[in-house]
């Protein structure tokens, strides 16, 4: 048998996020998404044998990149308030530049596929995150609140600010940016 083509898989992945974007995940057909990436639908199947296959795949491709941009840069040295602020940065910026995906990831994580496989890999995923926002919480940096609160709070923040963002309500400038940032950070910290 011969591998995969990588650029084929790329195709499918890119058109499976446009197309979600574009109409949601509930009306995606393995059809629409062949001929979005410029494929016969039968090669779409020789690559994934299903929809719930396919959409499975590309949660746990799309997951594990979103999840290594969070960190990237991170120095355990430095202060938590520079730790939280870069891993906000990073988690925007991949936003702004992989909308489609953070759709489909979003809409992927509220679907009747999401499985109980994808919810352990995310776990293992976000687990040195957890860690990072437990550890903080224990010195007294962050609030003593369940931590998914202050997930979901540092998510919302960088999800409404790419929003604002890519409307054009918010310039995209560094003081601007600041100003989301100082909000976010205002909300959990101790």
């Amino acid at each position: 048998m011969k591998p995969k083509d990588e650029d084929k898989l790329r195709a499918i992945a890119l058109a499976t996020f446009r197309l979600v974007e574009q109409t949601g995940l509930s009306g995606l057909t393995m059809a629409a998404i062949a001929r979005e990436a410029g494929l016969a639908t039968g090669t779409l199947y020789v690559y994934f044998k299903s929809k719930e296959e396919l959409l499975t795949a590309l949660y746990e491709q799309a997951k594990t990149e979103t999840t290594a941009t969070l960190m990237q840069g991170d120095n355990p040295q430095d202060p938590f308030k520079r730790r939280f602020q870069r891993m906000w940065t990073n988690w925007l910026n991949h936003r702004l530049s992989q909308y489609a995906q953070m759709v489909f990831l979003e809409q992927y994580y509220n679907s009747p596929w999401f499985s109980e496989e994808s919810r352990n890999l995310s776990a293992r995923l976000v687990q040195a995150w957890l860690d990072l926002f437990n550890h903080a919480k224990q010195q007294q940096i962050l609030k003593d609140v369940p931590t998914v609160l202050l997930l979901n709070s540092f998510g919302g923040s960088v999800r409404e600010t790419a929003n604002l963002l890519r409307a054009g309500t918010l310039p995209h400038d560094d003081a601007h940016l600041a100003m989301a940032f100082g909000l976010c950070w205002d909300g959990i910290k101790a």
